[in-house]
């Protein structure tokens, strides 16, 4: 039992072997942890209710990970505060606190506090001897759920392993709603991060899914867009949906996102901006909403020929995106590329050229230099004609030494440079090419 702790090493394997956030795994890079952060508070506890237990925990997981112990050790609290309120059992205690409780060991072993990682280490062992897992092979369905839920909010693969693991949890414990419903979406967005459209197979199961948890605006509108993808005619559904969107508390659950995206893509563009006004008017200081805005006017402007851009939508456009910039300071990369991108598309070339070099000089990690030079390369090869210059551009992303989208397809266009240019210019991307595999 942990109530014998032999040594500061037995400490150490109990700790290694426990349940939670600290065990998983989760290399999450800084920038990434910023925009997770982010992420997290844009759900909102109303349309995030059933979540909140974990939400805090993975918040608590993240503020320890960005060196903010105290903010960490307040989230811990809240979440297990958030299980006991959402559970409203008999008991203050069940299986759904051992993830909080690991977490709590783990914090204080990392503070210093010896006596109480122990006493945290005795409450794991206490609710694991009281809650078995049906399962032999596998930990508690409310583990299994919890660990599904945390990778979910990270990149493909791990939504993959998200769905297999919320699979394991309702194997053992079929009656959880949300669950079912988190499997399906976990299924679908690694299809969509894929950029391939849904197969008969997931097609069906979001249907199913949605049929028993009517309420989800959010798949209800990935299922629109997956049935408008093959062809169905949705112009009705799509209205119906809307009202019901626009009702809703503000949050990255509703279903705005994917909505507006259905609209833009299906419908009408200009009435996917009218809903977002709509939106913008009924919520005048969400900042998730402005966010979303921004993205159905930069698709406005960016779908526009350069001969009949109009002048209200880059002005709209470039109003969100600075505004949206203001409310997500530390997770607004990939809006202030956008708003480069506005600046060059409506011939306002100095201010694009300004902010793709401040960008520059901006303290970013490997992901985001790749990222901020693959698209400074495309703006001076397209919207700049300078030939030679963006190849600089493009060799910077792919001499960064990470794995990426961005240092790919950085390499691909080199390639395809390389083969149009004359000799000279093709010897050196050759050359350059060659040292990059070595």
């Amino acid at each position: 039992p942990f109530s014998a702790f032999r040594s500061p090493s037995d400490l150490e394997s109990r700790l290694v072997s426990l349940e939670c956030h600290f065990t998983w795994d989760l290399d999450v890079g800084r920038s990434d942890l910023l925009c997770l952060r982010d992420a997290l508070e844009d759900i909102g506890s109303e349309e995030g209710y059933c979540w909140l237990g974990h939400i805090y925990n993975l918040q608590g997981f993240i503020h320890h990970q960005l060196g903010l112990v105290e903010q960490a050790r307040a989230f811990f609290c809240r979440a297990a505060e958030a299980f006991r309120q959402l559970r409203n059992t008999v008991s203050d205690e069940g299986p759904w606190l051992v993830v909080n409780y690991g977490n709590m060991a783990w914090l204080h072993h990392q503070t210093g506090e010896r006596a109480q990682t122990r006493e945290y280490l005795l409450k794991v062992e206490a609710l694991t001897a009281e809650y078995p897992s049906p399962s032999l092979d596998d930990p508690h369905p409310e583990i299994c759920a919890e660990k599904a839920w945390t990778l979910m909010k990270l990149g493909r693969n791990e939504k993959l392993l998200a769905a297999e693991l919320f699979q394991r949890a309702i194997r053992m414990q079929p009656d959880v709603v949300e669950w079912q419903t988190s499997r399906v979406l976990a299924l679908v967005k690694a299809f969509m991060h894929r950029k391939e459209t849904l197969d008969a197979d997931i097609l069906e199961k979001v249907k199913i899914a949605k049929e028993h948890d009517p309420e989800n605006l959010y798949l209800a509108a990935l299922y629109l867009e997956a049935q408008a993808q093959k062809g169905a005619r949705i112009h009705n559904e799509a209205q119906k949906l809307a009202r019901r969107v626009l009702r809703k508390p503000v949050s990255s659950y509703s279903g705005m996102k994917p909505f507006l995206r259905l609209y833009r893509t299906y419908v009408s563009m200009d009435e996917a901006l009218d809903l977002a006004e709509e939106a913008l008017e009924r919520h005048p200081d969400a900042r998730y909403i402005k966010r979303c805005a921004a993205i159905c006017y930069k698709r406005k402007v960016f779908s526009q020929s350069n001969d009949h851009l109009e002048r209200s939508a880059i002005e709209r456009a470039i109003g969100l995106h600075k505004e949206t910039i203001a409310l997500y300071p530390h997770s607004s990369l990939k809006m202030q590329i956008s708003l480069a991108n506005i600046y060059a598309k409506s011939e306002r070339r100095a201010e694009a050229e300004e902010l793709f070099e401040e960008l520059l000089r901006s303290d970013l990690d490997a992901g985001e230099e790749q990222m901020v030079c693959s698209f400074y390369a495309k703006y001076l090869q397209h919207s700049e004609k300078e030939s030679n210059k963006c190849i600089t551009y493009y060799m910077r992303a792919a001499v960064v030494p990470h794995q990426s989208f961005y240092r790919e397809d950085s390499i691909r266009r080199l390639e395809k440079i390389g083969e149009e240019k004359r000799q000279t210019t093709k010897s050196d991307i050759e050359d350059f090419l060659v040292h990059l595999s070595l």
